[in-house]
């Protein structure tokens, strides 16, 4: 599919995200407590499994020739350490935390929210932040948003964007509004990326790509663990590994 302007397969997506997560609430409020429980535990199981795939990337042929044989596992790891240790050092996790709040109580006015007080506001938060996190992170948000800034089509934009809609109506169903204010993000990730490729050009190499996606795949599995209730992994902190990985492939395969 060719690209109309560039950030067209971005407002395609955001247009999937809004209109899922609308179709979503309308149909959260008729499910049972138990339903919304296994419809979350579903969405828990098929992060992981996207979240291995992604994390399969660490064995990329094109990772291995540019860092060495042995490398890309220590690439992987000591961006999750770099960018774990700054992500805490800059509470990203408490300030997403913050800033979710804050959009929840605007959100409330909008009768989109279920329940009151402490319980609406978390159930906000976990829906934008897992919501966010689930649809910014990933090869396809890379790959398809640089690909549309260089003219180069909306291809994966486009299959994202049929996943996100089924998605969204999947997460909103069991966390409300906190979803649909994930289009926001999709929005400014996406459309930074896509600006990236207009004024940069090729900017990322495969191995780049392959790092970035491997690291990711990680991220997702914190977000499943969350999802699945074993274990809160403050993903947030996490993210500036994903901005770490590039550098350190770039740096090890300059010194080799």
């Amino acid at each position: 599919m060719d690209g109309g302007f560039p950030g067209l397969g971005t407002v395609i997506n955001v247009v999937a995200v809004l209109v899922g997560a609308t179709l979503g609430m309308l149909a959260g409020h008729r499910l049972s407590v138990k339903v919304r429980a296994v419809v979350t535990d579903c969405l828990g199981l098929v992060t992981l499994l996207i979240a291995i795939l992604s994390a399969l990337e660490v064995t990329s042929p094109a990772l291995e020739t540019a860092v060495g044989s042995g490398f890309p596992i220590l690439v992987v790891l000591g961006s999750l350490l770099i960018g774990g240790i700054i992500g805490a050092l800059l509470r990203i996790e408490e300030r997403l935390e913050a800033l979710a709040g804050q959009v929840q109580q605007l959100a409330q006015r909008w009768g989109g929210q279920t329940g009151s007080g402490q319980e609406a506001r978390e159930r906000f938060i976990e829906g934008w932040l897992t919501a966010s996190l689930l649809f910014c992170i990933g090869p396809l948000t890379v790959l398809g948003s640089l690909s549309d800034g260089l003219g180069a089509g909306i291809d994966e934009l486009a299959l994202k964007s049929a996943l996100d809609f089924f998605a969204a109506i999947a997460f909103a169903s069991t966390f409300g509004i906190g979803v649909l204010f994930s289009a926001v993000s999709v929005g400014l990730v996406q459309g930074g990326l896509t600006l990236v490729g207009v004024t940069l050009g090729e900017v990322a190499s495969e191995s780049h790509i392959a790092a970035l996606t491997a690291v990711g795949g990680l991220l997702l599995v914190g977000i499943a663990l969350r999802l699945l209730h074993i274990r809160a992994i403050p993903v947030g902190d996490l993210l500036p590994a994903l901005a770490v990985a590039p550098v350190l492939v770039s740096l090890v395969a300059a010194v080799r």
